[in-house]
């Protein structure tokens, strides 16, 4: 029997931005040995400005982008689509399309690929690009604007949404946005692409918290959200009839008696939902935690350094055996293994010199 093939893409920064000396080529294409976690790199997809976040469709047939132009100098970011070949992982570039606010920040894709959905942190708004038959984006069927502001004198001014996701049901839509600290959830209009307002599931974080990521657990029970202002994370409960959040904990990413500065930017579950990850940037390090099958609660497990500077993203791979660690200031991709009994992680000793990775996206071919 063959090997399965896992395809990885890492997005980074191409430009310097005001937080980060971009030198990625674009977005890279890998390899994933599947015996040791190494990466294989194979390819690269230039000609991308800053594709700082990805995402692939649920058929593992297409590839999405977002373009991070430095705000002031293109003010509407966009979203750019790809073809991926199966058979070597390569990108076929199919079309751009405005991401209808200035500076996205994250995509995803709805549970049937149906639709993109597209959080533009600069500006705060969300926008829904349509999949073509080829794969290709059409113009938004609905952009949302967020208003409004929270505590911190810089960074909470106005709306930056973060974070947007389709719920496991593909009912509704969540986003976080960093400004306004805040969860918004919408009602998914499949027919039309519209994402329907549902003021009363605006639920709160705590004052100054900046809210940035999320994660549901496979079983779609729980999710669970980083703050990357006040480095926490906290348990929600997840009702799927109405999408409704429920808080159970918030608590530290961090070490008890840590000091220095840091700050949040990712945070994954493993397949099997048994434990749950977040990358402390400042601290460079990952925060695990077990993840209670029945309540959702979090217990601290510990704390692993990435060995590098700035881990801006990571992610698990589909077999839930290794954790590759993307360190943004340190050029570099580690690789730990993850111990299925104890959810402790483990470097190997494979170090991937990759320039200014930001984002990790896995791709099994089947």
């Amino acid at each position: 029997m063959d090997a399965p093939t896992t395809w990885v893409y890492i997005g980074g920064y191409t430009h310097t931005m005001p937080f980060v000396q971009g030198k990625a080529p674009g977005i890279t294409v890998c390899r994933l040995d599947h015996a040791r976690g190494t990466l294989i790199p194979t390819g690269t997809a230039a000609g991308i400005t800053n594709p700082s976040y990805l995402t692939v469709d649920p058929r593992h047939r297409y590839l999405y982008c977002v373009e991070e132009h430095a705000f002031g100098v293109r003010e509407i970011g966009e979203v750019s689509a790809f073809r991926i070949d199966p058979a070597t992982g390569m990108l076929t570039h199919l079309n751009r399309q405005p991401s209808y606010g200035a500076e996205p920040a994250h995509l995803s894709m709805d549970r049937e690929g149906q639709w993109l959905l597209v959080a533009n942190y600069g500006s705060g708004s969300v926008a829904v690009p349509p999949v073509q038959a080829d794969g290709s984006l059409g113009p938004a069927t609905d952009v949302v604007q967020h208003t409004g502001e929270s505590v911190h004198p810089e960074r909470q001014r106005g709306p930056h949404a973060h974070w947007i996701c389709a719920d496991p049901a593909n009912q509704f839509v969540l986003v976080s946005d960093l400004g306004l600290d805040a969860i918004l959830v919408y009602r998914l209009d499949h027919e039309q692409g519209k994402l329907l307002p549902t003021a009363a599931l605006r639920v709160n974080a705590a004052p100054g918290a900046g809210p940035r990521h999320a994660v549901f657990r496979p079983d779609g029970r729980f999710l669970y959200l980083v703050h990357e202002l006040d480095s926490t994370i906290a348990a929600y409960r997840y009702d799927p009839a109405d999408g409704r959040l429920s808080a159970i904990q918030r608590i530290s990413t961090l070490p008890a008696g840590h000091t220095g500065t840091s700050a949040i930017a990712a945070v994954r579950v493993t397949p099997d939902g048994r434990f749950v990850y977040a990358s402390n940037r400042g601290h460079d390090s990952i925060g695990m935690f077990g993840s209670d099958p029945a309540t959702g609660q979090l217990e601290y497990l510990g704390h692993q350094s990435t060995q590098g500077l700035a881990p801006r993203d990571f992610n698990i791979d589909p077999e839930g055996t290794f954790l590759l660690a993307a360190n943004q200031d340190g050029d570099t991709i580690v690789t730990f293994q993850i111990d299925r009994q104890t959810g402790k992680i483990t470097p190997t000793g494979d170090v991937a010199a990759i320039n200014t990775p930001v984002c990790l996206e896995f791709c099994p071919i089947d």
